[in-house]
């Protein structure tokens, strides 16, 4: 329906416009009854909705309506499936649809710094061209069903200890190419109807008050179409808000938002363009939204359960597969150990837990299974999840059921407590009844299987006690039927790791600097996050990123590039055959990575540029082709406020980890941008003899810094020439016995920029 917003705005008053900018309820924004401006409901996400039931109570965490509750993120993350990712989006709208929620809260894209972040679960990957491309698949399916997403937490919301007054200190090359790059990808290919910005500070400024980050970037740079919200009790100041692009305040602020606005409006603090400019963004969301709307929607709920087991067997990560234990014979002997496998941990805590519309039941799943052949499965508790305390009794009874089965499953992980929104972990072990069991087992039953129910990396000292090992991570309502399904080969694990897991806490990069001192946390390791640090400091770590087995093998050959060189402004493509090489079906996550050969400028050995998940029949072959631009094979420079590409060679590597890349081939890469240097005062020789439109220059000024004819001993040539690739120019005159003055240093440097193409002298004074 068309609307003339403009002409809506001018007959709104000022006390109507600023109330805009605020929200009627803890989910709701506010309606303009005389003017037929509707109120838009909105409801957490991402992996499931999280709708009150009744009025909400004032943190807004009281019962939510049954909805599906899907793999979270951190599972997604480990599918690498866009396909599956966008179904589930779908999947999330219709259900959106259907209990009138017009904006979904998700999905998260911020980085995972360090595997302690409480709230890692909700969050996609430690690689920001992974979380990009996830992060914009989820936001296509939610909205090709007429709702919309809110893209979480802009920006550099990396932890939970003290979120709400963090100041998180990151440099500007760090900012571009780790934390905002996941944030640009899923703004340029998906536009998200809203996006949602942080608690936290952003070096020294708010970011809800953040405009280099709201306007410049998002809006103008990004060209996000939607509105700013703030995250529910991010505003600090509501005028400085919407002056730095914010639009939205949620939850509501019982009018104080809206009294301080109107009063910087009156006290020109807050001009009448930036309240519009504000005003109309909402309007276009909010009438999109019952555009949108559709009547009588409802959706399968059993068809989305079957949708959620499907997801979760695809976000599973085998591992260890030692003496191909799995997958299990269905006619064996299984014991089932832990009381998680009775108490499944199938979600994380805080505002993203959803009420399930059905949960799988561990136990009765696998008996199921165990019935096809006559196989038999029994149960024992194993540990107390509600403590960290071994029961003796509890322990016995588990060895007792373990030492009379073929195999022992046991379903070990982090309790609720361990991680949740608002607080951080502090260390990355498994609570010390559930490391005792592990141990008493292993030394009794030799087939022991490890299935993890967590939400972020935990450290493995028993790891060689044990033949298996399956990472579940938190699957959803339908994760116990989906374990099952792996463990006895109904489905073969596809997923692979979408972070780095450590030997130790102390192998993070972020380690020493997290959470920070005060209010202060500083992001020291700079672009050295997961992988990449891993791979410049050569750790090896428990898991590399990227990493998975299958239950058949894949082979890689013939790779291939359509072009040799290529300008900065031009794409190529990449081929590469994987064939499955063993005789189960399977799927394989095909990883491509770049690396600079050369560079003037610190870079990561490699950076993850390329992947694609494919299923293939025993025996069967495809050629996976992958296509690069600009942007894989550059960095931020932010001389140039852009991003660059140096002219050199690029390393194209591709396998089935980041740790395993068994082809490789070259390119050639010709920038199209000239960088053009300002040289002054302290500007190096060296870098004056390397370039050629400056060395000659340079050479005919040579009397002014020779040497004696009779050198000491003492001093090689070796010596002088490292020496004087570190001399500033304006040591020229300390060392020319008064041949260079300060008159003769400026004209040297108006020639030297000139001869670079500076077109007017450049100012010395540097």
């Amino acid at each position: 329906m068309e609307r003339n917003l403009d002409h809506l705005i001018a007959t709104m008053t000022l006390e109507e416009k600023a109330g805009l900018c605020s929200g009627a309820t803890f989910w709701s924004t506010k309606a303009i009854e005389r003017l037929g401006i509707p109120s838009i409901l909105m409801a957490d996400g991402p992996h499931g909705l999280r709708k009150q039931a009744g009025d909400a109570d004032h943190l807004g965490l009281n019962e939510s309506v049954p909805a599906t509750c899907f793999p979270s993120a951190v599972g997604l993350a480990s599918s690498w499936d866009l396909d599956l990712i966008l179904r589930v989006g779908e999947a999330l709208g219709r259900e959106s649809q259907a209990e009138g929620v017009s904006i979904l809260l998700g999905p998260g894209a911020n980085i995972k710094r360090s595997p302690l972040c409480g709230r890692n679960f909700e969050y996609f990957s430690e690689d920001p061209y992974l979380t990009g491309e996830l992060a914009a698949a989820h936001i296509a399916g939610v909205q090709s069903q007429g709702v919309g997403t809110s893209l979480k937490h802009f920006a550099v919301n990396n932890q939970e200890h003290r979120r709400m007054t963090t100041n998180a200190i990151v440099d500007e090359r760090t900012l571009r190419e780790i934390y905002l790059t996941g944030f640009e990808t899923a703004v340029k290919k998906s536009q998200p109807w809203t996006v949602m910005s942080a608690y936290n500070r952003l070096n020294g400024t708010y970011c809800s008050e953040n405009e280099t980050l709201l306007t410049h970037i998002l809006k103008e740079e990004w060209g996000h179409e939607g509105f700013v919200v703030s995250d529910w009790g991010a505003v600090n100041e509501a005028a400085d808000s919407v002056a730095a692009g914010m639009e939205l305040e949620m939850p509501s602020s019982n009018g104080v938002g809206q009294a301080k606005i109107m009063s910087a409006i009156e006290s020109g603090q807050l001009t009448d363009d930036a309240l519009d400019r504000a005003v109309k963004r909402l309007l276009t969301i909010i009438f999109k939204a019952v555009d949108n709307k559709q009547t009588d929607a409802s959706y399968d709920k059993e068809a989305h359960h079957q949708l959620a087991r499907e997801t979760a067997r695809e976000t599973m990560v085998l591992l260890k597969n030692e003496d191909q234990l799995l997958p299990l014979s269905k006619s064996g002997s299984i014991a089932i150990i832990g009381a998680l496998a009775e108490r499944v941990r199938y979600q994380g805590g805080g505002s993203s837990h959803i009420h399930p519309t059905k949960l799988d039941d561990v136990r009765a799943e696998f008996e199921i299974k165990a019935a096809e052949d006559r196989g038999t499965v029994s149960y024992a508790m194993g540990y107390d999840l509600d403590s960290d305390e071994t029961s003796a009794e509890l322990l016995e009874e588990a060895k007792r059921l373990a030492s009379q089965c073929d195999t022992a499953i046991l379903f070990v992980g982090l309790p609720d407590r361990y991680e949740s929104e608002g607080y951080d972990r502090t260390h990355l072990n498994l609570p010390a009844n559930q490391l005792a069991l592990i141990d008493q087992l292993a030394s009794i039953q030799p087939n022991l299987v490890v299935v993890l129910s967590n939400g972020a990396p935990v450290v493995m000292p028993w790891l060689n006690k044990v033949k298996a090992v399956l990472e579940a991570y938190l699957g959803g309502q339908a994760v116990g039927g989906a374990i099952a399904d792996i463990l006895y080969g109904d489905a073969n694990p596809s997923g692979k790791l979408a972070e780095t897991f450590p030997q130790s806490m102390k192998q993070n990069p972020s380690h020493p600097y997290f959470p920070g001192e005060g209010d202060t946390v500083d992001y020291r390791e700079g672009i050295f996050v997961g992988y990449r640090y891993y791979d410049a400091k050569e750790i090896e770590p428990l898991f590399p990123f990227g990493y998975g087995l299958s239950y058949t093998k894949f082979a890689y050959s013939d790779l291939m590039v359509d072009k040799a060189e290529i300008t900065d402004q031009e794409c190529v493509h990449v081929h590469v055959t994987v064939q499955n090489t063993g005789s189960r079906p399977g799927k394989e996550i095909v990883q491509l990575y770049v690396r600079s050969a050369v560079s003037s400028v610190i870079r990561p050995e490699k950076e993850l540029k390329g992947f694609v998940k494919i299923a293939l029949e025993p025996g069967e072959q495809k050629t996976v082709t992958f296509k690069l631009n600009k942007r894989s094979f550059a960095y931020y420079n932010t001389e140039l406020n852009d991003w660059h590409v140096e002219a050199g060679e690029y390393e194209l590597l591709i396998g089935s980890s980041s740790r395993d890349l068994p082809l490789s081939s070259t390119i050639y890469v010709q920038s199209t941008t000239e960088v053009i240097p300002t040289f002054h005062r302290n500007t190096t020789l060296g870098e004056l003899m390397e370039n050629p439109k400056t060395r000659p220059i340079l050479d005919y000024f040579q009397s002014a810094f020779s040497q004696s004819d009779t050198p000491s001993e003492a001093v090689s040539s070796d010596m002088m020439m490292a020496m004087m690739r570190y001399m500033p120019m304006r040591a020229l005159m300390a060392f020319s016995n008064g041949e260079m003055t300060e008159e003769a240093l400026s004209t040297l440097l108006d020639q030297l920029n000139q001869a670079v193409g500076h077109p007017i002298a450049m100012p010395n004074s540097q």
